[in-house]
């Protein structure tokens, strides 16, 4: 079986966010949060990380697409970004987490 693949938003605790993919969302925020090996040199100064939105993709190359539109973006419209990609799709599953 193949991997699901996912575009995750977070914000950071300064208040930025990142946008990234992965196979494993709790293991990446973990990653992202220290508490596993790993992460981006971009979360690791600014801990601790929350979800936002991860959105489940068709395929790994559908997943870097939306990736890049989203990092493309202004800052106000990344989230809005993924809510309307998930709202057009079937094989989107939309996570909206509080931590």
């Amino acid at each position: 079986m193949d991997a699901e693949w996912h575009v995750y938003l977070l914000e950071c605790a300064d208040g930025t966010f990142y946008c990234g993919v992965t196979s494993d969302v709790e293991r990446r925020i973990n990653q992202h949060n220290g508490k596993l090996p790993g992460g981006a040199k971009y979360t690791h100064s600014r801990q601790p990380v929350k979800l936002l939105m991860s959105c489940r993709c068709e395929s790994k190359s559908a997943a870097y697409s939306l990736e890049h539109v989203v990092k493309a973006k202004a800052r106000s419209k990344k989230l809005a970004i993924l809510q309307r990609y998930a709202a057009n799709f079937d094989f989107i599953a939309v996570r909206h987490c509080q931590v």
